[in-house]
This record gives structure tokens, sequence and C-alpha cells, in this order.
């Protein structure tokens, strides 16, 4: 905390050596840096394979950017001791993941952030599902404390009656949502958009309803600042939300979430138990060669064949990877029923199809480029960004041209476009799928997640749906909830 003093104390030095005291922002300039207090959480910070991430951090490093100043971030325990370091004047700005309501108006200067939330009611899939607010009557609910949540159930207990509930200091959303699909708690309230990027490792855990509608998302500033500061990052939304940057974050952190089912987590984690340990290697040594991650490349193989090696389309694709007889001539590979020559063969691909794609395109959309090429074909994707472009969007941002692909399966598009018709929602569900494979390879296949953990794993039923060897889009899905207890593990704590 004596940092935070420290801080709070420039200003007063100037007042005391006689100078008038310079604005808010005028004081971040002078210094350089911008002071944020945080906690770790995936909607807000946490530290990522490749260093600070986290949707609200993510804006916060552009706004900084964007004032030409270092962004210095301290991250504490939960949003008490982020409330606290405001209300002293100790940081600039707080990442709480609080929403903008009325009190927090009162207590601090508020900035929304355009991401909006719900106090959602949660379950395990197991026990009866609670379908009103009445039904919380006879339960403990449980919540963090500080949260968006409290709020609304004091305002639900004045209009149907007492209702109990329960703070928990000393979890986060991860511990709480651990405890409803162990049984530990019966219901819970969680915000709905760390639901989303939770729930993959918690496919017990079911939503019910919301207690509100949904509610912007805000920094918290502190209130005995002027509104240099508030004035300068209301501009700075204004200017991202018109420029398309605002909404690029949210896909890059929300837009592939709606992928991988219950039944689909179970059958990839039960295939990363007993089929990916005959190919891990093969997958770590060509991606190196490569150059690319191994973890994408091995999620790649699970979409196309499930890392099944005799893997068989109807249209004769075939092998590990499913590489067509052409492409495979085209790369050097004379057995795509060979899993390593497949495996092989799909690394180089990828990496031609990669090398396709302008380099003035920035990753990630890069990459999603290049899966979308590996699916449709570089062609069919240039189609789509040339559409994108006709109206008026960006033909460099994934978020823009998934839009467009689907219109290549209607006569009145693809007969505007060189190649033709293309089955054009495929690829987009393609690359949805991949990335919430490797999301969950990223995190199981960790530095921190010992490699003899999976082994401990508790012995999972062989009742699950296989997914077989059918086409690509057989084997997509659009429901968010997935990763099953199978694994006998927890996600990291964020």
């Amino acid at each position: 905390m004596a940092y935070f003093q420290q801080l709070a104390l420039v200003g007063l030095a100037a007042v005391v050596a006689g100078c008038s005291q310079p604005t808010t922002l005028e004081e971040i300039r002078s210094e350089g840096v911008l002071h944020v207090i945080t906690r770790n959480a995936p909607s807000v910070y946490y530290e990522g394979r490749d260093g600070p991430s986290g949707f609200e951090y993510e804006l916060a490093k552009r706004f900084a950017d964007d004032l030409g100043v270092e962004l210095r971030v301290r991250v504490v325990d939960g949003n008490a001791e982020i409330l606290s370091v405001l209300d002293r004047n100790y940081a600039h700005i707080g990442l709480a993941g609080l929403a903008a309501n009325e009190a927090q108006k009162t207590r601090f200067h508020t900035v929304p952030t355009r991401l909006t939330t719900e106090s959602v009611v949660i379950y395990n899939r197991d026990e009866s599902r609670p379908k009103s607010p009445e039904d919380l009557a006879s339960t403990i609910v449980h919540v963090l404390p500080d949260s968006n949540h409290i709020r609304h159930l004091e305002n639900l207990s004045q209009e149907i009656g007492s209702l109990q509930w329960q703070a928990h200091p000393d979890l986060d959303t991860a511990g709480i949502l651990k405890r409803v699909e162990s049984g530990e708690f019966g219901v819970a309230i969680i915000d709905s958009n760390e639901l989303a990027l939770n729930q993959v490792f918690f496919p017990d855990v079911k939503s019910s309803f919301s207690l509100n509608e949904p509610e912007n998302l805000a920094w918290l500033l502190p209130k005995v600042q002027d509104d240099s500061l508030v004035k300068a990052a209301g501009e700075f939304f204004e200017r991202v939300e018109q420029d398309g940057s605002l909404a690029q974050i949210k896909e890059r952190f929300y837009g592939h979430l709606d992928r991988l089912n219950y039944v689909g987590a179970r059958t990839f984690v039960h295939h990363v138990r007993n089929r990916l340990p005959t190919y891990e290697t093969l997958f770590q040594d060509y991606a190196s060669t490569e150059q690319m991650d191994w973890r994408l490349l091995a999620a790649i193989g699970y979409q196309e064949s499930h890392w099944r090696p005799n893997a068989k389309s109807p249209t004769g694709v075939r092998g590990l990877m499913m590489l067509t007889r052409n492409t495979a001539s085209q790369i050097g590979i004379d057995d795509r029923l060979d899993p390593e020559k497949s495996i092989q063969g799909g690394a180089r691909y990828f990496k031609i199809v990669h090398a396709k794609i302008p380099e003035r395109i920035p990753e990630p959309d890069r990459t999603w480029f290049a899966l979308a090429s590996y699916n449709v074909g570089f062609g069919h994707l240039e189609d789509a960004r040339i559409l994108t472009e006709d109206a008026g969007k960006n033909p460099d941002r994934w978020m823009d041209v998934k839009e467009f692909l689907p219109l290549l399966a209607q006569k009145e598009w693809y007969s505007k476009t060189r190649y033709g018709y293309a089955r054009g929602h495929e690829p987009v569900a393609y690359v949805q799928n991949i990335r919430r494979y490797y999301d969950v390879l990223a995190w199981m296949k960790s530095p921190s997640v010992a490699t003899d953990q999976l082994a401990q794993r508790e012995t999972y039923g062989e009742n699950y749906s296989d997914g077989g060897e059918g086409t690509t889009s057989d084997r997509t899905s659009d429901d968010s909830q997935a990763l099953p207890k199978a694994l006998g593990m927890t996600p990291p704590t964020l």
C-alpha cells in the first residue's frame, strides 16, 4: 500500500510547493504513468501465456497508449481492496468488473466499458432447476462479496420476502463454479460474462435466469479526482467504439465461446486422455519444424478427424489431418493414412496457407483467416473478403469477414464472386471450434499443470458420443457448456 500512498502524495507535494495543482490528466502525462488497480479474473486481468491479458486490461493498455504513457498495473485480492484503494485516491483507475449503478456513481466517477453483464442464477444440472426468484427463498444463495449481485438480492428480498445469501471473500468466480459443480453449493449467482468465460471448465453447471436486465460494466475512478481523466476515458471509448476496435476486442475474448457443447466436451476430454498421447510428440515435433504452436496444430487435427488416422469423408478427404489428394501431392505426402505423414503434411500445409494471408493483418486475426482458408480454400476466403469490403466493412478483420462467409452459399451473393458457391458457414464454425479446442489444450498442457495429473483423473465412463468420421459440418456444435470434471482438475484461478 506504500506504493499507492506515494502516488497520492504527488499532487499534495505540488500544492505544498506553492504551485497551482495540475489536473489529473496533466499529472499522469507529467509522470508518464497511468496507475491501475485490479484483480485476477478472466474478464478483467490475468497473466496469459504471452503476458498480461483480459478484456478490461486490453482496453486499459490501449487507453494508456492513447495517452502516450506507461500502464502500470497492481493486482490485489478482490474488489474490497480495489474500492478501498480508490476511496483513498491511491490509483487512477480501478478495474473491478462492477456495473455502473447508482451506488457506484455516488461513490466514484464511472466510465462504462460498453460490455454488459447480468446477475445469473446457476445450479448443478443434476439438481432441481430454480425457475423463478421465488424458488430462491427456500435455499441459501452463494455470491462473491462486493459484487454486482448483492444489490439485486437486496432489492429482490424487499419484493418477495426474506432471502438468505452467503458471500465468500476467499473465493473467486471459478471457486463458486467449482462448488456448484461438486454439489457443495446448491445455488449461486455470478456475472453472465464470467460464466461465459469459465463454463468450458464446468459443464455440470447450468444457468437458469437473470435477476436483472443487462448492465454496463464500468471503470471506476476516485471521486476526489477532477473530471479530466473521466472525460479522456469517455472520449477514448467513443473512438474505439466508432472505429470498430472495441468490437474486435470483444470478439477476441467472447466471440468463440458458443462452441463445444456438453457431449462434445466430454468426448474431447476422453480423446485427450486416450488418443492424444499417441500423437502428441508428433504434433510437437512437426509444429516446431514449422514454427507454430503445437496445440493449435493438435486442435486442427481434432476438428478434422477427432485424431483418427483412418478417418475418411464422403468426398475422399482422408487421414488424421484430412488432407485432399491434391493437397497431399502438392506438399509431398505420399500416404495420407500414415498419421506421422499426415501431421507433417498438415503442419506444412497450414504454414503455406498462413503465409498467403497478408502480413498487414495482425494476429490473432491472421491465424483465424488461415484456419478459414485451410478449411474452405484461399479463393473462397478472398471472395468473402471482397464482399466484406464492398459492404463497407473491414476485410482484414475476422469479426467482419465471418459475417460474409455464409453468404457464399446463397446464389444472389456467390454469383458475384470469382470462385462461386461455397458452404461458407463451415469455415466460420470450423474456426470457432478450433479456437475453443485450443483454449482448452492451452490450459491443459500449460507448464503449470503437472503432466501426471492427466493420468490421475478419475476414470470416466464410456457413455459418450464419439463424433465419428463425418464431415466438418457434422462435427460442429453451438452450445457453450463444455469441459467435464473428468479431468480431476480445476482451471487455473484467474
